[in-house]
């Protein structure tokens, strides 16, 4: 339901190689610990337990090359609060309270080669709630201009060809851009819809760098990024949660029926679903695993566990 106060948004799996080159995955329980997994060995590394007095909603990790770190933010939407921590030595380094008036959904690490900052979205059904950058030590710097929207997901693009920096986010009617460099909007990405937009996903490996976003009106939709077009739009069908590019050609998306479906973006086709899951998919993600090579993870919503599906090469 668009309307209810916790949302499905996109959680990216945090599944990265650390400082000792080592692939974990990051995942939560019942109990709001935090649990570090070695997918090499296949084995619990260490358990942060009871990281949060309400359940986790999200991570996000970043490699700190400088400092020798692994960093993570864990979010729980009902505390409205994030906490930042050192994996390395399993401590907690800050805890941001967003307040009281909005729920947090989602947040990421921005590092715009000067400084790392944490970058805050906001969900408020009043609205007026800007996002919000936080320095490591959890004061803002800077309110992002025109931003008061009710975000799902946030996450950051650097343009390499520009050199900027930019802000994206999947709000309640449309997706937005905004340039970093300049503090303020740089593209409204609409299609005459109100309905959320839980996850977005930039592929700039083509001439043409393209917004690929997915909405609960049940269709995908490809925007030029830097003109604000809309390039194709997708039917699938169903309400849509999470996206995972897998080449130039082809896009997995999570659904509310519990499936996953491979789409030939190309040619408009839903070329398979994936079947495994009790509850509608809340989050899927590309690895390249050091056993089977170039897998897709998947996390139904309130599931209690992780599948890896393993591709095999007809």
């Amino acid at each position: 339901n668009p309307q209810s106060p916790i949302p499905n948004p996109q959680s990216p799996i945090p599944i990265f190689y650390s400082v000792d080159n080592i692939l974990y995955l990051i995942y939560t329980n019942i109990n709001n610990s935090i649990i570090l997994y070695d997918l090499m060995v296949e084995k619990k590394k260490c358990e942060i337990k009871k990281a949060h007095e309400q359940c986790i909603t999200s991570f996000r990790h970043y490699l700190d090359n400088i400092n020798k770190k692994d960093l993570l933010i864990s979010i729980s939407a009902q505390e409205n609060n994030i906490k930042l921590w050192n994996l390395n030595k399993c401590e907690c380094l800050l805890n941001i309270y967003n307040g009281r008036a909005c729920y947090l959904y989602s947040a990421c690490f921005l590092n715009d080669n000067i400084k790392l900052y944490i970058l805050v979205s906001n969900f408020t059904y009043a609205l007026g709630m800007p996002i919000k950058l936080y320095n490591l030590e959890g004061k803002v710097i800077k309110e992002i201009k025109d931003s008061s929207d009710r975000v799902f997901f946030i996450d950051t693009y650097y343009d390499k060809k520009s050199s900027n920096y930019f802000i994206i986010t999947g709000n309640q009617g449309y997706v937005k851009s905004y340039n970093y460099n300049q503090n303020e909007l740089y593209h409204k990405y609409s299609d005459n819809n109100i309905n959320g937009h839980p996850s977005i996903v930039i592929n700039d490996k083509d001439r043409i760098i393209k917004l690929i976003e997915s909405c609960w009106d049940k269709n995908i939709r490809i925007w030029d990024f830097h003109s604000g077009d809309l390039l194709n739009k997708i039917k699938i069908n169903d309400e849509l949660s999470s996206l995972c590019l897998w080449d130039n050609d082809h896009l997995f998306v999570g659904c509310r029926d519990k499936t996953i479906k491979i789409v030939d973006i190309k040619n408009n086709l839903i070329i398979n679903s994936l079947l495994g899951h009790d509850n509608n998919i809340a989050t899927i993600k590309k690895i390249n695993h050091p056993k089977y090579g170039e897998c897709l993870l998947s996390q139904g919503y309130k599931e209690g566990n992780i599948k890896l599906w393993i591709m095999h090469k007809s």
